[in-house]
């Protein structure tokens, strides 16, 4: 069992990214072990997001229509959003905006697990930290479902833990760009 210090993300893997135009999108596909059911209610219930994401949800996300506040956090500064529900079919595809991003998550049943696909509109400048922070959370879920929580590992709080800047280059190397700039206080791993 691993607990939070022990924690380290593993190889860059999973990730692509898409051009259309000016707009990039990300893509991330995670194999869990988990069945599509228990995934979607951790995309969508207040209480399990807040154990995994990268934001507080004061409402559900599993309702099609539904406008829920999204803060992100770990932040420097406060960051509140409106998130329309734009799609909500459970539990195979959850549609919302979160800002100015589309977020679509894709439920796939794979034997007793689920093939869970995010994709994700992002600046160009941020594609390998934003893979790079949606590998830890999607790590942080995987753990979340099968009983050994870790906590929340997301935001600046992400970029603390060793193996970040490997990862993060990882990534920027996968994806032929180059890595925003480090914030100072960013430990070196």
């Amino acid at each position: 069992m691993i607990n939070r210090e022990q924690y380290a993300p593993g190889p860059a893997s999973g990730a692509q990214i898409q051009k259309d135009g000016e707009k990039w999108t990300l893509i991330v596909v995670r194999e869990l072990r988990h069945p599509p059911e228990k995934v979607w209610r951790a995309l969508t219930d207040p209480a399990h997001l807040r154990e995994w994401a990268p934001f507080d949800a004061d409402g559900n996300l599993g309702t099609a229509g539904n406008t829920v506040k999204l803060t992100t956090v770990n932040a420097p500064a406060l960051n509140v959003s409106e998130a329309k529900v734009k799609r909500a079919d459970a539990p195979k595809l959850l549609e919302y905006t979160w800002g100015e991003h589309d977020m679509r998550w894709e439920l796939e049943a794979r034997g007793d697990g689920t093939r869970l696909t995010l994709w994700t509109n992002i600046g160009r400048p941020f594609i390998a930290m934003g893979a790079a922070g949606w590998h830890i959370c999607l790590d942080v879920l995987d753990r979340l479902l099968l009983g050994t929580p870790i906590g929340r590992i997301a935001g600046g709080e992400a970029m603390k833990f060793h193996g970040w800047r490997r990862l993060t280059a990882e990534y920027a190397k996968q994806f032929h760009s180059e890595a925003a700039a480090w914030p100072a206080n960013t430990p070196k791993s």
